[in-house]
């Protein structure tokens, strides 16, 4: 085939155009590569499970691998009554299988649902990565709801409120995540049951995207369908308490009053990911069923991620870095405004260029504060603690006793980069 290297028109959508690749996958690249170029990289960037998949799930896909069958569009059947089961018991909830949506990751899942739905996407700053981007490529309008730092960077009511009284009859969806990406925050009982009392008052359907609920530290996640069960989409899956990211699992559990976007969801499946594997959805049966090795896994990771979150938190505010103490998941969401003036002084003027220079001069690859919502200028960044051996770490955690706390010693044994991590990065703006 001849190649007379000419140039074509590739006629892209002007909605993708120059868009650069998802943040987290960009700073996971980019750490991969400093690292295989020899320098020591302390990978605070990408939000990935440190555990291994609890070996009962990881024997369950072991004897499904043999599954090649294309599965029913909307899911295994036998999934989606262990997920429709597992709602039931840990939240109260009334849903059956025809409830329930499994797909290739909730991200694609949460892409379907911004296609389908019509209506005024609201989304809290700070937020997940991909929420915004997701909208921008479908050409949705979006309207960022701004969450205070005073707040503990929690979604409050009257935010809503104030939004949906300009046009009360407007549709509108809005996304809410906890415990949070980035900020490791989460909800009480009360503060649920007033944000739905808005959402219910306005018809506003929430998102409610739970991927991080069984990381609650104190394993008391409460999904806010309790309050509002009929306008509350549920997300979850496997990737952040399982520790299967890469497996490619997303759940969707719709209340009947939703069915409509169910179906909708379930048509644009149809027409593209046609079903999620199938060896996959077998194992995820096992997961969702749960049993005392799945609890024993989960009480012992959220024992490590809690005393390593609350380790790096304390180095960090005795610096002068302000940020909410985390109660989930496995994230900081540092201010660094206390630095404003030296790090302006540095000519490091927002937040991108405050996560470079620590890149460059530190190794440790934070996320800037604007790729979750926040202004440019402000100095805020997302911290992931979870590089170190999770393995070597559970391991070990299993041969204490229910009853024992995860130890100093034992995160300066079992979770040490990250702490030289921190104490980089403290290190450099005390050098400022």
């Amino acid at each position: 085939m001849q190649n007379n290297n000419s140039s074509f028109d590739l006629s892209l959508n002007l909605n993708v155009r120059g868009m650069p690749l998802s943040a987290t996958l960009f700073i996971n690249e980019l750490s991969n590569k400093l690292k295989q170029q020899g320098k020591k990289v302390y990978k605070f960037g990408l939000g990935q499970s440190p555990f291994p998949v609890p070996n009962i799930i990881v024997n369950e896909l072991r004897v499904n691998a043999f599954q090649k069958d294309y599965q029913q569009v909307k899911g295994l059947r036998a999934l989606r009554e262990a997920v429709a089961d597992y709602h039931s018991r840990r939240n109260d909830l009334q849903c059956s299988a025809d409830n329930v949506l499994i797909g290739p990751g909730s991200k694609e899942l949460m892409f379907i649902l911004q296609f389908v739905y019509y209506g005024e996407i609201l989304i809290p700053t700070p937020s997940w990565v991909s929420y915004a981007p997701q909208a921008k490529i479908i050409g949705r309008q979006t309207v960022w709801v701004d969450k205070k730092e005073s707040h503990k960077w929690l979604l409050q009511p009257q935010d809503i409120k104030k939004i949906c009284e300009e046009d009360p009859s407007r549709p509108r969806l809005i996304i809410m995540n906890y415990p949070s990406n980035p900020t490791g925050v989460t909800y009480s009982w009360d503060e649920l049951e007033a944000i739905a009392s808005v959402a219910k008052k306005y018809r506003v359907i929430i998102l409610s995207d739970e991927i991080y609920g069984e990381l609650n530290f104190n394993g008391t996640h409460t999904s806010i369908a309790r309050f509002y069960p009929e306008g509350t989409i549920i997300s979850g899956g496997l990737s952040k308490w399982c520790g299967a990211g890469g497996w490619r699992l997303g759940t969707f559990t719709f209340p009947g009053s939703l069915s409509g976007l169910l179906n909708a969801m379930a048509t644009v499946a149809s027409e593209t990911f046609t079903a999620t594997s199938a060896p996959i959805q077998y194992a995820a049966v096992k997961a969702f069923k749960g049993g005392m090795e799945i609890e024993r896994y989960l009480w012992n990771a959220r024992k490590i991620l809690k005393a390593l979150g609350y380790e790096i938190h304390k180095q960090l505010h005795s610096a002068g870095v302000e940020c909410p103490l985390p109660e989930g998941a496995f994230y900081l969401f540092p201010n660094f405004k206390n630095y404003s003036e030296k790090l302006k002084a540095k000519n490091i003027l927002t937040s991108t260029e405050l996560a470079t220079r620590l890149l460059e001069e530190t190794g440790a690859a934070l996320l800037p504060g604007n790729v979750f919502g926040r202004p440019p200028d402000e100095y805020t960044a997302r911290l992931a603690y979870v590089d170190f051996d999770g393995a070597r770490a559970m391991a070990a955690a299993e041969t204490l006793l229910p009853e024992d706390n995860i130890t100093e010693e034992f995160i300066n044994i079992y979770c040490s980069h990250m702490l030289e991590g921190t104490r980089k990065i403290i290190g450099w703006l005390k050098s400022l």
